[in-house]
């Protein structure tokens, strides 16, 4: 297999990027930025949270415990030589990583050395060392993380949430598994993970600023071993539309009430480029800063600066988030709903969706002048089977008839969960 390499324009952006199917299997993006210091590197694999349960080229299905794919993410920093932080250390790039639900991603950013710290992140990803005794090792360290998550009630009270809307999908799950799902954790089942998830063609490579095609190809020849293409399914039981519960509340030691409104959504194919601007078109006009809601809800005292509103999506998932903190959150949760039921009665304004076109358009191309907002959002974006510049042409090109339909389509009223975590005298 021969490297392909095609550039990718957006004459309304003014800017370019290179996509790249490596020889070895790898789909790579280098975003080039003149005149930036920094670099920003993020690779990620189709491997998160919610597939536990996954056959690999048509084989038999594998059922592994909640969490592993958190905690093959911190092993994989690990090798028979030393740990890859250490390596960063000596580069000075700034290392992370994360395991979300549908995605696993190693990323750094840096201002010098960059081809070294580039060949740590190539290295450790493709270099698994699993043993018994590590593995034992980790279960302690990442059974503190659960527990910290635990007494975290921004975590609890999403989780809350989704609980309250998911029947059986894993979204539900907490990414990091719990203390005993973990206890099942063996090298054995994180080789199992790794060899079918891992494989250069379930990943996805973004490099932007300071970088040329030429100095990533290079490293990149050098660094990747070709992989067989592979096929992989991940099962899910089926999931209703309906919520299971209308409301969740959990007591905790908060300064104020704190609250998630999220309304579930059908969930088929992962939304089009078109469908995710008119969907970001309509939340900006409802719930942002500048919205009818937003003045209604801070007149009333009933939230602060802390609102906030978000798509959340993925495979066999999708919902919209509303939260924040609130004196009353049952009060702000119907009072978002009697909103949201009265606009789609009467459709959005004319000066509701130029507003909100404007915004959501400004803050996607102001993005584009940071590398890591840009490296991420490609990575996201290709996850989903989407493209980003193709994203900035259907917000330019979303018509407002085209928000009302979507309205129609969802943020059912009568199919939301209300989560809130208060003190046991803040009840309401």
């Amino acid at each position: 297999m021969k490297t392909v390499i095609h550039e990718v324009k957006s004459p309304r952006a003014g800017d370019s990027y290179y996509q790249i199917k490596h020889q070895s299997g790898l789909n790579m993006y280098v975003y080039p930025k003149q005149g930036y210091r920094s670099a920003y590197a993020i690779i990620g694999a189709k491997y998160g949270s919610i597939n536990t349960c996954f056959s690999g080229d048509g084989g038999e299905k594998i059922t592994v415990p909640d969490g592993i794919a958190h905690y093959l993410e911190h092993k994989l920093f690990e090798s028979a030589e030393g740990d890859a932080f250490t390596r960063y250390a000596e580069t000075g790039a700034s290392a992370n990583a994360y395991t979300s639900f549908e995605k696993t991603c190693y990323l750094f950013s840096c201002t010098d050395k960059f081809d070294e710290s580039f060949e740590i992140l190539l290295d450790f990803v493709q270099d698994p060392y699993f043993t018994p005794q590590t593995v034992q090792k980790e279960q302690g360290i990442i059974g503190q993380e659960i527990k910290m998550y635990d007494d975290s009630p921004d975590w609890r009270v999403m989780f809350n949430m989704l609980g309250g809307m998911y029947h059986n999908h894993p979204v539900k799950i907490d990414i990091a598994g719990t203390v005993e799902t973990i206890a099942d954790i063996t090298a054995e089942k994180l080789y199992a993970c790794y060899n079918t998830f891992y494989n250069l063609n379930n990943m996805v490579l973004c490099v932007a600023g300071n970088v040329t095609v030429e100095q990533v190809l290079a490293i990149c020849d050098r660094m990747l071993k070709p992989s067989e293409p592979h096929t992989i399914e991940t099962y899910f039981e089926d999931e209703p539309y309906e919520i299971v519960e209308p409301y969740v509340e959990q007591r905790f030691a908060v300064s104020m009430p704190i609250f998630n409104l999220g309304f579930k959504e059908r969930a088929g194919q992962t939304l089009s480029e078109q469908k995710l601007a008119q969907t970001d078109i309509l939340l900006s006009a409802l719930a942002s800063p500048t919205s009818a809601l937003y003045r209604d809800l801070m007149d009333n005292n009933l939230i602060n600066s802390s609102f906030s509103y978000e798509l959340f999506e993925g495979p066999g998932y999708c919902a919209v988030i509303f939260s924040g903190e609130s004196r009353a959150p049952k009060q702000a949760a119907e009072k978002i709903k009697q909103y949201i039921a009265a606009v789609k009665e009467k459709g959005l304004s004319d000066e509701d969706f130029t507003i909100a076109k404007k915004a959501v358009y400004g803050d996607v191309i102001s993005s584009l002048n940071s590398v890591g907002s840009i490296a991420n959002m490609i990575v996201d974006y290709h996850v989903n089977g989407n493209e980003l510049f193709t994203y900035i042409d259907a917000v330019a090109a979303t018509e407002k008839a085209d928000v009302d339909n979507r309205l129609q389509e969802m943020l059912d009223v009568c199919n939301c969960t209300l989560s809130v975590v208060c003190n046991a005298d803040e009840a309401e």
